[in-house]
């Protein structure tokens, strides 16, 4: 119940992704590495989503912020139920990853060593065996 209370004094109605950095920015927080796990109904606090033109959501405004002052930190944002919309798309220090599994691990873990190289992900991909 004590996460609860402190999740709920954030302000309710859906997910609101940027709450979480726009308060570690206020902190002036450092971090080489955020991690966002969301059932992808995370535009709430956008009010101006990527469908309505590519101004950036407000995560991707905090993440910029977050970035400015943690040049080596990564994003990755799991959504358990991936869609095509998405707080942050992919660039070299944002990944995506749609779905759940133990695997995500590994992949997060590629992604914090490596980054995020298409040609690696795609090898990754070719090398599984159906």
């Amino acid at each position: 119940m004590t996460n609860a209370r402190t999740l709920a004094a954030f302000g309710g109605g859906g997910t609101n992704c940027s709450a979480a950095l726009e308060y570690v920015n206020k902190k002036a927080g450092k971090g080489d590495l955020v991690i966002y796990v969301s059932d992808n109904e995370s535009w709430v606090d956008s009010g101006r989503s990527f469908y309505y033109g590519n101004r950036g959501s407000a995560t991707m405004n905090e993440w910029n912020k977050f970035k400015a002052r943690n040049p080596n930190a990564k994003l990755v944002n799991i959504d358990i139920q991936p869609n095509a919309s998405t707080q942050a798309h992919d660039r070299e220090e944002i990944i995506n990853i749609g779905g759940f599994s133990d695997q995500v691990f590994d992949v997060i873990a590629k992604f914090v060593e490596l980054g995020n190289n298409k040609d690696l992900w795609i090898k990754t991909i070719e090398s599984v065996k159906l």
